[in-house]
């Protein structure tokens, strides 16, 4: 029917739009054509999306969400046995120090929540806490390389260079896979690009960073004096260029990723400006973020977007709240009080919005949303003229919401003071490997062959949480 009708023309469509999406070429070919093609999961999984809030610096679980009232009750006295190495200030270690924050109990789930977030604590219902997490370094960069990539050195692909590998993209005009950093001059995180990158995996599955400032993405706009069939042109000629190239050695994974960058690139010309243009969603969605507020009007924006994104076929957002080091960041090492009053003030509205506009639009349910950072903080102080708490490796706390986690709940612990995970222990790997499956994926079966074996993003680790499956 489809070749008789209008002389051909529907058959024509079908064609290109099977092109388009390599139904026409062989499997392998097709890889090659659009490595960002969707692919299916192992397994059926509610979630299709991930926006990971990262609160870069090292949140401390015991101001947050980890209540302690015997840390209340030892409040200056001297922890026996501890180890001074734990943390990195050898020689400012103090005594035990209580929160010095509110708390008070939320939710049918009686969750305890300090006073540092009075918005998100009306949606501790919709969270899965796990409070007993722990990591392999008490340094920011490393810390920062094993929760992103699972490995505490330089150059394995992160989280979200997994997923679009194993997922693809939904999306055809935008990339698959975005990052926002802390856009109040406070710079990266440490490891900077690093923390996004594709490693050993092809680079079309590399993050791609929004600029917090001028123009999100550079050459957005098409070059002055140049018209789209222009463009098109040029295109069409590079990409028939490089398939012969490709043709040649059909092994070039990164010239198969350069050739879609160019097409990608293109189509975002159109697509893009669209999707980052939040100035299209009503007042009182605005104000639901926090837009409308001075303080938090940065990570509203950021919020915002990322739930545009993700509404638009975009696999995984990264958000990082706080940039470099100390007070520009969550690394309370002096002054605990301010710094995570800051930023607790900047995030909290923002991420209450977020929830609850993508359960309003029915697309919690399909959207993993992540909080936390690379690890947490000492139950002592640090000493000095505001006192604050040094890294620790040992204990802190993440928690997810929707795309199929358990709400309202809480899984591990860590003692009685908040210093160690202490029942059902939940490493950097475990909480990788949950992660995944959520998102339909046997952790050791996302495999990659690299320099002589498969490697995965869980390494030779990882045992899924199941308690927080729904």
């Amino acid at each position: 029917m489809l070749r008789r009708a209008g002389s051909g023309a529907g058959l024509l469509a079908l064609a290109g739009l099977f092109q388009d999406t390599g139904l026409l070429l062989p499997s392998a070919q097709a890889a090659a054509a659009n490595p960002l093609a969707p692919r299916p999961s192992h397994f059926p999984a509610k979630a299709k999306s991930v926006i990971w809030l990262f609160m870069n610096g090292g949140p401390s679980q015991v101001d947050t969400w980890d209540y302690k009232p015997e840390l209340i009750k030892r409040d200056g006295t001297e922890l026996a046995g501890f180890d001074k190495k734990t943390g990195f200030f050898t020689e400012s270690v103090g005594p035990l120090m209580k929160s010095p924050f509110g708390w008070a109990q939320h939710g049918q789930s009686g969750t305890w929540a300090s006073d540092l977030f009075p918005n998100l604590a009306r949606h501790v219902d919709k969270m899965a806490f796990i409070h007993s997490c722990h990591t392999e370094s008490n340094n920011h960069s490393p810390a920062l390389f094993m929760i992103n990539t699972g490995t505490t050195r330089m150059g394995a692909p992160c989280v979200g260079s997994w997923l679009t590998y194993g997922l693809g993209s939904e999306s055809r005009n935008l990339p698959a896979f975005v990052v926002m950093s802390d856009p109040l001059d406070r710079g990266l995180p440490k490891g900077n690009a690093s923390n996004w990158g594709a490693g050993f995996l092809p680079s079309v599955y590399q993050g791609t960073w929004l600029r917090p400032k001028g123009e999100p993405i550079d050459n957005l706009k098409r070059p002055a004096g140049m018209g789209e069939s222009a463009q098109r042109a040029q295109l069409d000629l590079l990409a028939k260029l490089n398939r012969h190239h490709l043709a040649q050695s059909p092994a070039d994974n990164e010239l198969s990723a350069r050739i879609e960058s160019f097409e990608l690139a293109y189509r975002m010309q159109t697509a893009a400006p669209e999707a980052f243009d939040i100035e299209r969603e009503p007042e009182h969605l605005k104000q639901l973020y926090g837009l409308d507020q001075k303080h938090c009007r940065h990570f509203a924006a950021q919020c915002l977007m990322a739930r545009r994104m993700v509404e638009r076929g975009v696999r995984c957002v990264q958000i990082y709240s706080g940039g470099m080091e100390n007070q520009r960041s969550w690394d309370g090492h002096e002054d605990i009080v301010g710094n995570h009053r800051g930023f607790a003030h900047e995030t909290d509205q923002p991420i209450a919005g977020l929830l609850a506009d993508l359960e309003q639009r029915g697309l919690l349910d399909e959207t993993l949303v992540v909080w936390g950072g690379e690890f947490g903080r000492l139950p002592i102080s640090q000493k000095g003229k505001n006192p604050g708490r040094d890294h620790n490796p040992h204990a802190f706390t993440y928690w997810m919401a929707g795309g199929g986690v358990k709400a309202g709940m809480h899984h591990g612990a860590t003692d009685e003071l908040g210093h160690k995970a202490a029942v059902d222990k939940v490493s950097v790997n475990d909480l990788h490997a949950t992660i995944l499956h959520l998102l339909g994926f046997d952790h050791e079966r996302l495999t990659y062959f690299h320099n002589g074996r498969n490697f995965r993003l869980t390494d030779v680790a990882g045992e899924v949480v199941k308690a927080v499956l729904a």
